[in-house]
């Protein structure tokens, strides 16, 4: 029998099953010396003594190490127009890991009502669009059309910076969520902040991550040539540079480099591409 694992609270494993049920299950000792289920898992499992445990961890399309998490389909990027300001040296960075990690990125743009239409934000947000994002712009509770679709069959974490409207625009979403989360608080109590929860919530025929996202940011599994198939709109010009070894900084026939001169490359996405290359050159060297 076949189940998706959608929360986990200590070694208390919620399977979903293939007929929508709900089952609480236990993982077997063999399995546990091998991996532990993630949430999102497609697990087998088999009834025991009256009880269900976990016999087998499927193949996962997707494996998150920060947050625990399996088959993810996408993150939504969450980021305010103002309050706080627009960060695209934070988006691009977070897109960085999304790819890296084959998850679709989604941008989503939030406290739009505060700026006027001359705002630079729309240029941004433009210049993302056309590099192949799908931008979502919400502002003043207006929620984009596109959330009655986006989630459907998948599975999406969150991310963003704190003050953004996360919490906001889910419990526009699904107004059960603000309430699921309170009582997870409540019944956790004081070892809310030790014990290990994690949990999937139902919103728009998917499912979504109460989790943090990738709010770390670690480029620590990331090397340089990792970088540069990471970032969208250099990978129509990977592979075609003058040398194969070219770093796409000062070397002569850099097709990355003559793509920018030719706008079709932001110059906003190459400065990410030099900070981020930085970051992970500078962890290399202390090691």
């Amino acid at each position: 029998m076949i189940a998706q694992v959608i929360k986990i609270v200590s070694n208390q494993y919620t399977l979903e099953t293939q007929d929508k049920k709900n089952i609480e299950a236990f993982a077997l000792g063999k399995l546990r010396l091998d991996k532990s289920p993630k949430v999102g898992d497609y697990v087998e499992y088999e009834e025991y003594e009256e009880k269900y445990g976990i016999t087998k961890i499927l193949p996962r399309k997707t494996d998150l190490i920060r947050p625990q998490i399996a088959n993810v389909d996408q993150a939504l990027i969450v980021m305010s127009a103002l309050e706080p300001e627009f960060s695209i040296s934070l988006v691009d960075r977070i897109c960085a890991l999304i790819h890296f990690a084959n998850i679709t990125p989604i941008i989503c743009v939030t406290k739009l009502d505060l700026v006027d239409k001359n705002h630079s934000i729309y240029a941004i947000i433009k210049e993302y669009q056309e590099a192949g994002y799908t931008v979502l712009c919400n502002g003043n509770n207006a929620l984009d059309v596109r959330f009655d679709t986006i989630f459907k069959d998948k599975i999406t974490v969150l991310t963003g910076q704190s003050g953004v409207g996360k919490s906001s625009l889910l419990n526009s979403l699904n107004p059960e969520f603000k309430l699921q989360t309170q009582d997870i608080s409540k019944a956790l109590g004081r070892g809310k902040h030790t014990t290990r929860h994690v949990e999937l919530f139902k919103i728009h025929g998917g499912y979504v991550a109460d989790t943090p996202g990738f709010s770390s940011l670690d480029f620590s599994y990331m090397e340089e040539e990792d970088l540069v198939q990471s970032i969208l709109e250099f990978k129509p010009y990977v592979g075609k540079c003058k040398f194969n070894d070219c770093k796409h900084e000062h070397e002569p026939g850099c097709a990355i480099k003559q793509a920018i001169l030719d706008n079709k490359i932001s110059k906003h996405r190459y400065q990410s591409y030099l900070e981020i290359k930085k970051i992970i050159n500078d962890r290399r060297k202390k090691i």
